[in-house]
């Protein structure tokens, strides 16, 4: 099914962070180098409450401050990230004079980091910015290093930001929303706990399958999220039996990884479509959420691509 033409379908355009990392260690070995890279000597730590609470934060700071840079932490963010969180990431980006951003977590701190870095450049508000809206400019450099095998946020140019005022759920795309680096270091995963394991393993498999078999597909995305498809089951049911399994988890960081490039590259379908205003009404798991929905989605939606979910 990888064949369709290209010229019959005006070519395609390709998006990726313009630094990309994967290893187990580089998230302590690679960071300082790449924003030196970047040009970012202060920058802001985006994250979450446990990220402090186990050191990891403290870690990667060591790091960094081993480099002559130093950093802040902003910290106070949800599992569904708001536009209160967006807010309080701008307000201490600006009021420490960063000069750059690390998301370190999962795509809570990612989304974020990648919305408060586009009003540090632009002003304005997160609605300001909702799809189809065009971004000015780009936000500061910003480096992406995921802790869960899932959203694949490290290699997207979307965002998807809940508002508080309106409990809508407002998704954001656009290439400035691009992290300017990604570090996928599987060690990060090690301690993730089975159920958010799954969950986030199953928005993976959600991401690949709906890139693949989207409208919006091309040669690029179809090779990589048939190699993140490829990756993502047999791994999770090896993590899930065995969490300290390393290769099992390695194998399902770098697949989240793909299956982000493809669906960010391609686009997602009525899974996520569907899913985001459960998780912005009920509060349900983005990840179980979309496990709820694809059975039921892909058996009305299959007639307009057996082959391609055949393939899947």
């Amino acid at each position: 099914m990888l064949g369709r033409s290209l010229l019959r379908r005006g070519g395609f355009r390709w998006y990726a962070p313009q630094h990309y990392v994967v290893g187990g260690g580089t998230a302590t070995s690679a960071l300082p180098g790449l924003l030196q890279e970047l040009g970012c000597r202060r920058p802001l730590v985006v994250t979450d409450p446990y990220m402090v609470s186990s050191g990891k934060v403290a870690t990667l700071g060591a790091a960094l401050e081993e480099q002559g840079a130093s950093y802040g932490v902003f910290s106070d963010t949800v599992p569904e990230p708001s536009t209160a969180d967006v807010d309080g990431t701008l307000a201490a980006f600006q009021s420490g004079n960063h000069d750059g951003l690390i998301a370190l977590g999962g795509g809570s701190p990612m989304d974020i980091a990648k919305v408060a870095g586009i009003l540090a450049a632009n002003g304005g508000h997160c609605r300001d910015y909702k799809f189809p809206s065009v971004v000015p400019a780009p936000g500061p450099p910003l480096v992406a290093i995921p802790t869960t095998a899932g959203t694949g946020s490290e290699c997207t140019k979307v965002a998807v930001i809940t508002d508080v005022q309106t409990q809508e759920k407002m998704m954001m795309a656009h290439p400035y929303l691009m992290p300017s680096g990604a570090i996928v270091d599987y060690q990060l995963s090690m301690t993730c706990p089975p159920r958010l394991t799954a969950d986030n393993a199953i928005d993976a498999l959600t991401h690949a399958i709906e890139a693949y078999v989207s409208r919006k597909q091309n040669p690029m995305s179809d090779a990589i999220a048939l190699e993140a498809i490829r990756k993502l089951a047999p791994n999770l049911r090896r993590v899930w039996k065995e969490p300290g399994n390393e290769q099992g988890r390695e194998e399902l960081m770098y697949a989240a990884s793909l299956a982000g490039l493809a669906f960010s590259n391609s686009s997602v379908a009525l899974v996520h479509g569907m899913s985001r205003p459960i998780g912005a009404h009920f509060h349900v798991p983005h990840g179980m959420s979309n496990a709820m929905l694809l059975p039921a989605i892909t058996e009305f939606s299959v007639s307009a691509a057996a082959g391609r979910d055949a393939d899947c």
